[in-house]
């Protein structure tokens, strides 16, 4: 299993730097068993929220994205090839898994500044970030809300509580809805590693590519 399906189980910046996927999730802890009804095509999934969504002080999402923006490979629909060379400096395959607790992941690396970035799509929870603010935070070493990321409530967390932070990774996750999210990680390359803050502004933008991308495939 590669670090981001590793990181993902438990759950940008230009091409002089590199960026990667991992984060830290568990599954959401005492939440009351929900039900789940197969959203209408472009429309977002509020059928399958738990009665106390969201929770853990997650904020609520105003304007969800459809359900379907997250249909398909991540791997080829989470980012375009000129976003990934952006990202890491590099055109590459990306590099899929499928987790169980979440969802289907990408990673894409540089194998010459060991930098990375990573997409993995949260559905598998139906509690998008209440899920992440209930049972991520307590355990993260870095917590750290971002300003929306095109109107969607964004965090970045890293590392283990009690624990120094990593100085080169750091992960966001963003919700496009109350019942689902996705996390964008990154791992700073070789020339950006001691001088940029990996939870900052390599991060951020990042995020935005990937919101980018997933709201073009918004049906007019």
């Amino acid at each position: 299993m590669t670090r981001l399906g590793a990181v993902a189980a438990v759950l940008v910046l230009c091409a002089a730097c590199s960026s990667g996927v991992h984060g830290s999730r568990t599954a959401p802890i005492d939440q009351p068993e929900s039900t789940s009804v197969t959203p209408s095509v472009d429309e977002p999934d509020t059928t399958s929220v738990s009665p106390s969504v969201p929770f853990g002080g997650a904020p609520a999402v105003a304007n969800p994205l459809p359900r379907t923006v997250l249909d398909g490979d991540p791997c080829t629909e989470a980012l375009t090839p000129d976003q990934v060379q952006a990202a890491i400096g590099i055109q590459v395959p990306g590099v899929r898994e499928d987790l169980a607790s979440t969802g289907p992941a990408c990673s894409w690396s540089n194998d010459d500044t060991f930098g990375s970035v990573g997409v993995s799509y949260t559905l598998n929870t139906h509690t998008g970030l209440s899920s992440v603010y209930a049972n991520t935070r307590p355990k993260s070493a870095t917590w750290r809300p971002l300003p929306p990321v095109q109107g969607f409530p964004a965090v970045a967390h890293s590392g283990s509580a009690g624990q120094k932070p990593p100085s080169d990774f750091c992960q966001a996750s963003v919700g496009l809805a109350d019942t689902y999210s996705i996390d964008i990680s990154l791992t700073l390359g070789s020339s950006k590693r001691g001088i940029a803050d990996p939870c900052g502004e390599p991060l951020r933008q990042i995020c935005d590519l990937v919101i980018t991308t997933l709201r073009a495939k918004v049906r007019p």
